[in-house]
């Protein structure tokens, strides 16, 4: 099979619909025991009104189609990456591993993150690029009210 080149490049306010797309589609397919709070509608606004503006937003294309997505915040004394999903019919082909290695390189460390307890795949994914989990809670503090997890990287810990 040929590869297929990814290209990783900040988001801009044309990609919004595309984000929108992938979020929701991967919320339903990988984490469907934690639904949103949200409508879709209420999603689609949130991207183009809020996330994207916030500039911390970036795609991974390939062929010139959206296939996944990372969103960072970075602070004086660290960085939380607050979303990260791909396409569900791309997942397994190194996209997220591309975006994650992309947002590294630019993270001020400890690098902060939280995923749902059981979304089994994403925390032996960020396991192996040197998180470490710090804390469990039974999800009061996130809108699905699912049990989540926070991982952290400390530059101790890097590859």
């Amino acid at each position: 099979a040929m590869t297929v080149k990814t290209v990783l490049r900040p988001a801009t306010a044309a990609d919004a619909e595309a984000i929108a797309k992938i979020f929701l589609s991967s919320r339903r397919a990988h984490i469907a025991y934690a639904p949103l709070a949200h409508t879709d509608e209420e999603v689609r606004a949130w991207v183009s009104d809020v996330l994207v503006p916030s500039g911390g937003v970036t795609l991974a294309e390939q062929a010139a189609a959206v296939v996944g997505f990372a969103v960072l915040s970075v602070d004086d004394d660290s960085t939380s990456l607050n979303q990260m999903y791909v396409a569900p019919d791309q997942v397994g082909r190194g996209i997220g591993s591309a975006l994650l290695r992309r947002v590294m390189a630019n993270a001020r460390l400890p690098m902060r993150l939280y995923t749902f307890a059981a979304n089994a795949r994403a925390r032996s994914f960020y396991e192996r690029f040197g998180f470490i989990a710090v804390a469990f809670s039974a999800g009061a503090d996130n809108e699905e009210r699912c049990p989540d997890v926070l991982y952290e990287l400390t530059k101790d810990q890097l590859p």
